[in-house]
């Protein structure tokens, strides 16, 4: 049972938890879990490693021409110029040797022809490029000396046998997945998605044709999209109505999950249950964060399974879902917590706040008059409800709790809090 809170009911929110005091208090909640899978690197794209990997053979395993020319030793192409060509007998290339003999041999005076990528020839140590000679007949003329190694690509020269690669915890992209199929590498150890279990409370909500009074289920869907996208693995459960019990039994049923989250029900009025079922249950972490749009968002621990109890406003929702379920779930699943990218850009309007209150206004973004000027429009900094100030913006200006807004004209970064990872 949690401690004593104050009566939400009887007081409203006078007291709110500050943002980063109120993630603190939910990370803490947030064990990472211990659970790892092998998967094959075309399923490992955006999964955290559990395991150093380190390379089990050279790129490339064999000497190579890192240019289109001739292979030679250079000891022979010394002294070359425009007007004065080394002249090399030409001992063969591709196409010219019996596949299964290897390629040519390079001994002195000679030149084997070498494309991009080809293996080296036995006996030469670098590559004349193709611009700098001429052939006639049997000769090969070169009219630029080269050193010892050029144009040669050495065993090794991209990753070296035994080396270092990743460490647990890396997320893994695609340039990865190709480095580590060049070393050898077929499967990889990774973290397991950490599970949410997605709830959509309100006996208001219909999955679609609403009759006046009802509304289309929307949260839940988009936090169980958010959830994939930040790497964890989503149930997105029926709606559950305005009732202690059923809520209580929906809570319980996905406390095998990693985290459970709920939309609705978790403001203040008679109908908002879920705060006192999740006290009922286990304890309340907090009730109340100094966050606009949104604060009226709770979290929980019931047997040890954080609840996290978004609003039932969209924009609200989408916010708080972003401030504490993304952290938390990268906390469980051992994952790392990027930030956003961010665009600068020049504000052409001002962007109210309040003291002591973290503001997320939406903007849109456009071209300026200069060259590479970005302007932001703010479009809404409350409005919890209007869906499409966020699904039609570019970003988000966040604005601390110590700023009484931003003034028109100031360069502001906009987050991309849409960016999946």
């Amino acid at each position: 049972m949690s401690e004593e809170q104050p009566d939400r009911k009887q007081s409203g929110f006078k007291d709110k938890t500050r943002v980063a005091d109120a993630r603190e208090r939910l990370l803490a909640a947030a064990k990472p879990h211990d659970r790892t899978e092998e998967v094959p690197l075309a399923a490992a794209d955006g999964r955290a490693l559990a395991e150093e990997v380190v390379a089990a053979r050279d790129v490339p395993h064999y000497p190579r021409a890192a240019m289109d020319g001739y292979a030679v030793r250079a000891e022979d192409t010394f002294g070359a110029s425009d007007r004065s060509p080394e002249v090399l007998r030409h001992a063969g290339g591709p196409g010219e040797a019996d596949e299964e003999d290897g390629p040519d041999e390079v001994t002195p005076d000679a030149a084997v022809r070498v494309h991009t990528g080809s293996e080296l020839p036995s006996g030469a140590d670098s590559v004349v490029m193709i611009e700098q000679v001429d052939e006639f007949g049997d000769e090969v003329e070169v009219f630029d000396a080269v050193a010892e190694g050029e144009n040669v690509a050495p065993v090794g020269e991209d990753v070296a046998s035994g080396q270092h690669l990743y460490d647990p915890g890396h997320r893994l992209r695609p340039s990865d997945l190709g480095l580590l199929k060049s070393v050898g590498v077929d499967t990889v150890t990774v973290r397991e998605r950490p599970t949410v279990g997605v709830i959509p409370t309100g006996e208001e909500l219909v999955q679609s044709n609403p009759d006046p009074g009802e509304v289309v289920e929307t949260n839940g869907l988009t936090v169980s999209r958010y959830v994939e996208r930040w790497g964890g693995r989503a149930t997105y459960r029926d709606v559950v109505t305005d009732d202690h019990d059923a809520l209580r039994a929906a809570i319980q049923r996905d406390l095998t999950k990693d985290v459970v989250v709920t939309t609705g029900g978790s403001s203040v009025g008679e109908r908002d249950l879920l705060p006192e079922v999740v006290s009922d249950l286990g304890e309340i972490l907090f009730h109340g964060v100094a966050l606009k749009p949104g604060h009226p968002v709770a979290v929980g621990v019931v047997e040890e399974t954080p609840v996290v109890m978004l609003p039932g406003y969209p924009v609200a929702c989408i916010i708080n879902a972003v401030q504490f379920l993304r952290p938390a779930m990268k906390e469980i699943g051992g994952l790392p917590r990027q930030s956003f990218p961010t665009t600068e850009a020049r504000l052409d309007r001002k962007i109210r706040s309040e003291p002591g209150i973290r503001t997320f206004a939406r903007v849109q973004l456009r071209e300026g008059d200069e060259e590479g000027e970005r302007i932001a429009t703010p479009t809404r900094a409350s409005g919890s409800g209007v869906l499409s100030s966020v699904a039609l913006a570019d970003g988000w200006v966040e604005v601390p709790e110590g700023r009484e807004g931003i003034p028109e004209g100031e360069t502001v970064a906009v987050q991309d809090w849409e960016w999946s990872a």
